[in-house]
């Protein structure tokens, strides 16, 4: 019998199956599903200090103090609030703030608006190393200026007491100084994202330089300025370090130095930690609301720039 007779028969080759369409999907829904849960467990560590101080604001002091702590409004009361918005300095501190807070975003828009414009659109002399000292300014730590602005401020107060220590206006120059760089960033992108053809497409039409920039460019770049307008606001409103410089008096303090009376007063008695998570919480609801009043003019500037676009 020859060789290829006795040989055995060739094994026919193995059929794998596909795999079904639900086992494919099952690995990226679970990896979906992890990362859902990641997300809220970051979502609860990150709110959960928030969610304590509205809690220890209404808890009685005696109850916060307790050993055994509780993560629920169990004696709820309003009597911390109540003894906040009764203190004078309260309102004082409100009111210093709300206008240093003011001044400081307008100052801070507008310059940092047109160096963005400056920077941006023309080319002229100086230009880098104008970039250049923004960058390098950004770099000073500013505890390395407090004995600089409060003598410049002492200094200026002599003459002109409404740019001086303890002034709205000379605080709001200082923030102002201390915002604008990065400000000139932000506002850079913005004002860079938009072409400057569309100034020139409506030259052409008709409309003058400064026409066409207000009816075509500004409108576009109205989310940038609201944006910037957010950080200025939030930098300028929670400001500690350089108002407890040069605000020394004791009637001209913002509400962070004011907050800081809490402190004060425990030299004769203990802390009240729920008046303080109280004030906390009324130092922040005016920024809540800000952002909130903002948050909606911010999306409809972005879907009005988009359309005229």
């Amino acid at each position: 019998m020859s060789a290829v007779t006795d040989a055995a028969p060739a094994a026919p080759p193995t059929v794998v199956p596909p795999r079904p369409a639900a086992a494919r999907r099952s690995r990226p829904r679970v990896g979906k599903i992890l990362l859902s849960v990641l997300g809220i467990v970051v979502s609860l560590v990150w709110l959960f200090p928030v969610y304590w101080m509205l809690l220890s604001a209404v808890t009685p002091n005696a109850r916060l103090m307790a050993s055994t702590p509780s993560f629920w409004p169990s004696h709820f009361t309003l009597a911390n609030f109540t003894g906040v918005l009764s203190d004078s300095g309260f309102v004082g501190a409100l009111r210093m703030s709300l206008m240093i807070t003011g001044v400081t975003i307008v100052l801070v828009l507008t310059f940092a608006f047109l160096a963005a414009l400056a920077i941006s659109r023309w080319r002229f002399r100086g230009r880098t190393s104008f970039v250049l000292a923004v960058l390098f300014i950004q770099m000073l730590p500013a505890e390395g200026l407090f004995i600089a602005q409060y003598k410049m401020l002492s200094g200026v107060g002599e003459s002109a007491p409404v740019l001086g220590l303890n002034s709205v206006l000379g605080v709001s120059i200082l923030y102002t100084a201390m915002l604008v760089p990065f400000t000139i960033w932000m506002l850079r992108g913005f004002v860079a994202g938009v072409p400057a053809e569309l100034e020139e497409a409506a030259m052409v039409d008709g409309l003058s330089r400064t026409k066409a920039f207000l009816r075509i460019t500004f409108p576009l770049l109205a989310p940038g300025l609201v944006a910037s307008g957010v950080y200025a606001f939030l930098q300028a409103w929670n400001e500690f370090t350089t108002a407890l410089v040069v605000l020394p008096a004791e009637s001209r303090q913002t509400l962070p130095i004011w907050l800081r009376s809490f402190l004060s007063a425990s030299v004769n008695r203990g802390i009240d930690w729920a008046e303080v998570m109280a004030a906390s919480t009324l130092i922040a609801v005016p920024v809540i609301v800000f952002f909130l009043f903002v948050q909606g003019r911010m999306t409809s500037g972005l879907v009005a720039g988009a359309v005229k676009g």
